[in-house]
């Protein structure tokens, strides 16, 4: 009995056939390129209700569009599953030597530092190399994602400056920005009905903002500049 996934190799393969699925056989890699993204939102609904049937099912949805591109792939010559899932595996050992090594890494912390050394090095003087911290981040994350990514970086390439804090009472030190997860929520939605309100569209003044501000430590790490 051929084991789960060489059968659905099979299918998604017959289904690209000449005389498979006609909407199957009209796909390419960029008609397809958004369906992922709305499986991953699904996914995401069935763990946040805590549905296990509807997870297994969406998680199903998701290696779909894998394999649809897999065979995609095969097709052009380009690349298939087995090479795809072979890059993984040398991936995920090579990037975990703490596990496979005889490296250390003893927190999560610096498991993410070594993850990230290992993965400039694999694309350093590759045309992917990432010559500016503000590299990696997919353009098509939601603005709100983005931006906080952007800022992520910027600060850890001390290019941003870092938020401004209030002003001290007397006999204390400088605090950050006080409010509440609440309090900032509230203020983001308010923001986001300020938007609608104004016929604006809040994700796309996030985004130009964002872009902004990236050309801008773009630009100061070209120039070797610095926050304090």
């Amino acid at each position: 009995m051929p084991k789960p996934i060489d059968q659905l190799l099979t299918i998604m393969a017959r289904l690209r056939a000449p005389d498979g699925c006609p909407w199957d056989r009209e796909q390419s890699h960029h008609s397809l390129r958004y369906h992922a993204v709305e499986e991953v939102y699904e996914m995401i609904d069935a763990i946040e209700a805590g549905d296990d049937q509807e997870l297994e099912e969406e998680l199903g949805d998701l290696l779909l569009q894998v394999v649809f591109h897999c065979q995609l792939g095969r097709e052009r010559g380009a690349f298939d599953f087995t090479t795809v899932a072979q890059r993984l595996v040398s991936k995920l050992v090579y990037r975990h030597p703490h596990v496979f090594g005889t490296a250390k890494a003893n927190t999560a912390a610096a498991v993410w530092a070594q993850w990230d050394r290992l993965k400039r090095g694999e694309k350093r003087g590759t045309k992917n190399e990432r010559a500016s911290a503000m590299d990696g981040i997919p353009r098509h994350l939601p603005a709100l994602m983005r931006a906080q990514k952007l800022w992520k970086k910027a600060l850890k390439a001390k290019v941003a400056e870092p938020l401004r804090v209030s002003p001290p009472r007397a006999g204390s030190a400088p605090r950050k920005d006080g409010r509440t997860p609440a309090q900032v929520a509230k203020a983001l939605f308010e923001l986001a009905a300020l938007c609608q309100d104004r016929g604006w569209s809040a994700e796309a003044l996030l985004r130009q903002e964002a872009k902004r501000r990236e050309r801008a430590w773009r630009s100061k790490e070209v120039n070797g500049v610095a926050s304090k």
